[in-house]
């Protein structure tokens, strides 16, 4: 029987997650094909492990995830490497890059498919039907190249979550020691990464899941997350939960639920929610939810602009008042809230740009007033091929392009434009990037992010009064001292460090 090769490519900087993504692939053939893994995050040298087994003849599918930014630093060359000794593999990517730049990525040469979405029943279907010399073309799910056409099979319905096979953790520890996985937060010593639900029931003009899931979400049952986090605890120690759901909060009964069963297992947890939607829920389900663990969400908050929110298609309930509320009321619960902003969107004029970066670095800093808890991640507009949307539109009638090819998406630009960190936009001028990155310099000084667990109350103490002038007197411009004393400190911004 032909083997299948799974790869996770490297993407965490500090510390390794659990693959889920990999993992939900390899519950889908578990017992049908023979398979293994290779997590890129673990290893010194994933290419060398990648072809050997290869030449050993006994594989024919390589399998490879992957998100924006890192990933594709060894995903692209180790694919083309593959393809080059090893013409024969059927080479399948999936993950939001290849499904929201799948012209690009089956243009490579290197790549034979992309499974758009879940891939629970597409990659088991695609190995099938290559297996058996079957037409691949009804399976839901999947993007191939047919002569120079790019074909897009039917949208699969979310899948019943709970219908799922589990995920194969102890399979997983045959490749690698699950103790590697579950390493130390602000969350806990041993950090479960989980996901509980697929997709997002709103549609934000910038986010890379509205491509693939179009409102669309399908949760796992309380009881059922509530079982799994008991067995990684009780077999692997766990003690902390982080849920990398698109949005975890979409059901209110669902969380309380959730939160009721695991009260008593003493487990610190966080998730991403929406301001909006946990706004509604009541006094009651917001103390229930922190008795049980729950000690940080994040939130898109992404500007205090109403009509920028608008823009960005916030599902028209977000305001900026509602942000700023919002964040007195977590504190009341004793729930940090981590908001997110996106600055530099795009404009009319330069001078428009600008103002609404101002705007913005005002607005931070009144909800820091409001809770001085709140925790502050600022990231760079990048673009999302989100089509039909007013923000996308004016992004191409300015001029922005996507690379045409495959490997200049790891060029060290296009690299930390997928972080949002280097923009390669034409509205954003090297004054306005400097303005974002200065100010988000002195506000993590003057309120060093908690989720930087190894960083002494000493020295955010230091960094706190040598910015305070800055910060004080919104004196922004050229924070070298800061720089270097977060340099020197390995100084991690909340979105680096924690979730």
């Amino acid at each position: 029987m032909n083997k299948v090769l799974l790869f996770n490519p490297r993407s965490a900087k500090y510390k390794p997650r659990l693959p889920n993504s990999i993992l939900s692939v390899a519950a889908a053939i578990e017992g049908i094909y023979d398979y293994v893994i290779v997590d890129g995050n673990l290893e010194k040298d994933p290419e060398t492990k990648i072809l050997n087994y290869f030449k050993t003849g006994e594989f024919k599918y390589f399998g490879c995830t992957c998100m924006p930014g890192p990933q594709l630093r060894q995903a692209i060359p180790i694919s083309k490497k593959t393809r080059d000794i090893f013409p024969g593999i059927k080479i399948i990517w999936g993950g939001y890059f290849p499904s929201n730049q799948a012209k690009v990525t089956l243009t490579s040469g290197f790549v034979d498919f992309v499974i758009n979405g879940p891939g629970e029943k597409c990659f088991p279907a695609i190995i099938d039907a290559l297996e058996h010399n079957k037409p691949y073309e009804l399976i839901g799910n999947l993007i191939y190249l047919a002569g120079s056409e790019i074909v897009k099979t039917k949208t699969d319905e979310l899948y019943d979550q709970d219908a799922l096979p589990p995920l194969p953790y102890d399979t997983l520890s045959s490749f690698y020691p699950i103790s590697a996985y579950l390493g130390k937060t602000y969350l806990g010593t041993k950090t479960i990464a989980y996901h509980s639900s697929m997709g997002c029931p709103f549609k934000c003009s910038f986010c890379a899941v509205v491509p693939i899931y179009n409102a669309r979400w399908r949760g796992r049952s309380a009881q059922n997350i509530y079982k799994d986090i008991k067995y990684l605890k009780e077999r692997y120690n766990g003690n902390a939960i982080e849920f990398h759901d698109n949005n975890f909060f979409v059901s209110e009964k669902r969380t309380v639920e959730f939160a009721e069963l695991i009260m008593n297992e003493n487990m610190v947890w966080w998730g991403e929610g929406r301001i909006d939607t946990i706004n509604k829920y009541s006094d009651e389900s917001l103390e229930i939810m922190r008795r049980s663990g729950c000690k940080m969400i994040f939130f898109g908050a992404e500007t205090g602009n109403d009509a920028i929110l608008k823009k960005m298609d916030k599902g028209g309930t977000q305001t900026g008042e509602q942000i700023r509320t919002f964040a007195a009321r977590m504190a009341k619960f004793d729930i940090i809230p981590e908001y997110s902003f996106v600055l530099g969107t795009p404009a009319s004029t330069p001078e428009e740009v600008m103002q609404q970066i101002d705007f913005d670095i005002a607005f931070i800093r009144e909800i820091k007033q409001i809770n001085p808890k709140t925790e502050i991640i600022i990231y760079i507009y990048s673009p999302v091929p989100t089509e039909g949307s007013d923000m996308y539109n004016k992004v191409l009638s300015s001029g922005f392009k996507f690379p045409e090819k495959l490997e200049d998406w790891i060029s060290p630009h296009w690299e930390n434009f997928d972080l949002r960190k280097n923009p390669l936009t034409p509205w954003l001028t090297a004054e306005m990037v400097n303005k974002i990155r200065d100010f988000e310099t002195v506000l993590n000084s003057y309120y060093p992010t908690v989720s930087h667990v190894r960083m002494s109350s000493l020295k955010r103490n230091v960094m706190r009064m040598v910015s305070a002038v800055r910060y004080k007197t919104n004196f922004f411009t050229k924070p070298y001292e800061l720089k270097a004393l977060q340099i020197l400190w390995k100084y991690r911004q909340p979105e680096i460090e924690g979730f």
